[in-house]
């Protein structure tokens, strides 16, 4: 059987918040003394059963109230790297939501300070580079996204680029476009959300108003054969989350996910995990996932692997090192 947990991959759609298993979020509620808005860590867990994306933010975003320092955001980021390293990737670019929790009180250096932290424990430890993506929440005012993106400037370094997310429907990337202007002339890389669940035309948005290098889902486009063919023309990645998908009810089940005829079509895909807590699995059990549905050739696989290196804002140098582990796998399974 084909070892896709030992593929070496990279992650380039992972929420950190998301990534809050339920016996975590109330072992931090202890260490906080804060009273959770769910009274078991079953309760938590039976929670999570959505009816869309919506229904999942709810239960999202009340979860986290947890999360209240340094210390709490560095063993949420740990947790995650250690099960990552356990699941192949060897590079990750994690999303990060600063205002939720800015408007909790926390500060903005807690979380940045904290996850940073176990990034450089993680590279320390299991070899794993990687960054962070500040997202702005599109359900909140672009003011409040600009405000954000302001306060965040003077830790530059620590920031790979800039991403959005929330809730998509009724919140088109356009009303983003200066603080991405902002953001890229600061030097910052460019992503975002888009065709999930709201139309193809966010994804022409995203592109043409913001800038992005990616997008993230952007299942969707798969309606626009004109879009379809800019993506694959251009080799715009999709950051594509399969489970997450099936989850949120974004397409029916598996089989009926058009990552096959996207990937057909010319598409640069990656696979990855979104809200591995919330939704069913980290992004080795999503290659898994793939590999049984579709019949994913260890070959198959490998491209998959390697796309991820190529979609991703790594060093040259580092991209060409991960590249040649992914090509000894390949070579391992003939």
């Amino acid at each position: 059987m084909t070892d896709l947990f030992g593929l070496p991959k990279a992650e380039l759609h992972l929420h950190i918040e998301g990534t809050l298993e339920p016996e975590l979020a109330f072992a931090l509620a202890r260490r906080n003394k804060i009273a959770m808005p769910f009274g078991s860590v079953e309760e938590l867990r039976a929670a999570y059963r959505f009816q869309n994306l919506s229904s999942f933010l709810d239960v999202y975003y009340a979860a986290m109230a947890c999360l209240r320092t340094e210390d709490d955001f560095a063993d949420l980021a740990r947790a995650y790297l250690d099960r990552a390293a356990a699941q192949g990737v060897r590079h990750a670019e994690i999303f990060f939501d600063p205002q939720a929790h800015l408007g909790r009180g926390v500060p903005l250096e807690a979380v940045i300070d904290g996850l940073t932290a176990a990034l450089a424990e993680a590279e320390r430890d299991h070899g794993i580079s990687g960054g962070l993506i500040l997202c702005f929440l599109r359900d909140m005012p672009a003011a409040e996204a600009d405000a954000v993106l302001t306060a965040a400037l003077p830790r530059r370094a620590d920031l790979l680029g800039v991403g959005l997310d929330s809730a998509e429907v009724g919140n088109p990337p356009e009303r983003f476009a200066e603080v991405f202007r902002r953001a890229r002339e600061a030097g910052l890389r460019a992503v975002a959300h888009a065709g999930e669940e709201a139309p193809p035309e966010y994804v022409w948005q995203a592109l043409d108003l913001l800038g992005v290098e990616r997008i993230d889902h952007g299942i969707r486009a798969v309606e626009d054969a004109a879009l379809v063919d800019r993506l694959a023309a251009e080799a715009v990645p999709l950051t594509v989350c399969p489970l997450s998908n099936v989850r949120l009810k974004a397409v029916a089940d598996l089989a009926a996910h058009p990552l096959p005829e996207l990937i057909e079509r010319g598409v640069a895909v990656t696979i990855n995990s979104d809200d591995p807590a919330y939704f069913g699995g980290y992004i080795g059990d999503n290659f898994k996932a793939v590999a049984d549905q579709f019949g994913l050739s260890p070959d198959a696989a490998a491209t998959l692997a390697r796309t991820s290196f190529t979609a991703s804002f790594l060093e040259p140098a580092r991209e060409r090192v991960l590249l040649a582990e992914v090509d000894a796998w390949e070579a391992a399974q003939a």
